[in-house]
């Protein structure tokens, strides 16, 4: 069981500044200091796992191996139902190496053309490790559908165009602190707080 107190310094091992911003947020209750990967210099590992748990566990093993300290480290995606589960572990490689999102959105409805089904699910899979200990992981979702054309200007990634069940709304249509309530990321979060809680 990893062990993280209030004022412990923890690397938030991802150089996506939107991700970084939110994952700062969600740590708060915490009282742990979060220091980004990008302000320490860190290189970004090549992701090579084949499921989001292998992804997290390498990113937060080498933070926490190269600093020292403990490292939080995400990896997230969207599974399209109609897809077989792609983009998956390859969510943010739709958007090429330049990230953009409407060259993602674009093949998302190539992809789909013809389909009935617009189901998709969000995946946000944290590893907590300790360097030389071990990793906890910590796994939340939220379902919804897929819309088109992209609506909102809040959020990243993917947000505009996932309306998650029950909203009427996608994420990017939705203020931070509303998305951070319920999101794939902030249902982890949840785990993550109930795990520490108990440590």
């Amino acid at each position: 069981m990893t062990r993280l107190r209030a004022g412990d310094r923890l690397v938030v091992a991802s150089h996506n500044p939107g991700k970084v911003r939110e994952i700062v947020d969600l740590l708060a209750p915490l009282g742990v200091v979060p220091v980004g990967a990008s302000e320490l210099g860190l290189a970004q590992p090549a992701e090579t796992g084949d499921t989001f748990a292998a992804n997290a566990t390498l990113k937060a093993r080498a933070a926490a191996d190269a600093t020292g300290l403990p490292a939080l480290a995400d990896d997230s995606g969207l599974m399209i139902a109609a897809l077989g589960g792609q983009p998956g572990v390859h969510t943010a490689r739709w958007a090429g190496p330049a990230r953009d999102y409407a060259a993602a959105f674009a093949r998302i409805e190539r992809e789909l053309a013809g389909r009935a089904d617009r189901r998709a699910r969000f995946v946000a899979t944290l590893a907590l490790a300790l360097p030389g200990g071990g990793v906890d992981l910590f796994e939340g979702t939220v379902d919804g559908v897929l819309v088109s054309p992209p609506r909102g200007a809040n959020g990243f990634g993917y947000d505009p165009v996932f309306e998650p069940d029950g909203e009427g709304r996608t994420f990017a249509e939705m203020a931070p602190e509303e998305k951070r309530r319920f999101n794939h990321r902030a249902r982890a979060f949840a785990k993550l707080v109930a795990h520490l809680g108990r440590a």
